[in-house]
């Protein structure tokens, strides 16, 4: 499992006092509210920035890190991810997971019969679909319903499906 999760991406600078625009990558956008801080990834290296304040701007986040106040010292990490660790992360109902943690899971049928590997969640607006790339190379979309994922492990790796008629 993966130590950083993404929250955001950079998009642009917002002013000149330092502000940034940033596209939220979590499902909930306000919970940057809550955040104390966040980790910016460079490229060549993660630096933790303390959060200042938080406004909303349509389907944006506009961040004010504290220590940043001029436009010329943020302008360079437009583009560039924020995350933050696991111990800030939300937490989680039952059957809730982190789509970091699902890509790459091993997935099986019911009677233990490996299919292919995760790679992909997409997020509609009724329920997510995975997207599972089958020993053969081909995709099958699933539906993340009860009906079709039986049990996921995300220690072992390995999710139990059912295939409903009509996917394969």
């Amino acid at each position: 499992m993966e130590d950083f999760l993404q929250v955001g991406i950079i998009t642009q600078t917002h002013g000149i006092r330092g502000e940034v625009k940033v596209f939220p990558t979590t499902d909930d956008p306000h919970r940057f509210r809550k955040l104390k801080e966040v980790i910016l990834d460079t490229g060549k290296e993660k630096i933790t920035l303390e959060i200042e304040n938080v406004k909303f701007f349509k389907n944006l986040v506009i961040l004010k890190f504290k220590g940043i106040d001029n436009i010329n010292d943020i302008e360079r990490h437009k583009g560039k991810s924020l995350y933050v660790t696991r111990a800030n992360a939300v937490k989680l109902k039952k059957d809730e997971y982190f789509i970091a943690d699902l890509i790459g899971i091993e997935v099986f049928d019911e009677n233990d019969k490996h299919l292919g590997v995760l790679k992909n969640v997409i997020e509609t607006g009724a329920n997510d679909v995975y997207s599972i790339e089958l020993e053969d190379k081909s995709e099958l979309l699933l539906p993340a319903i009860k009906q079709c994922v039986l049990d996921i492990d995300i220690e072992d790796r390995k999710m139990k499906v059912h295939i409903l008629d009509g996917l394969m």
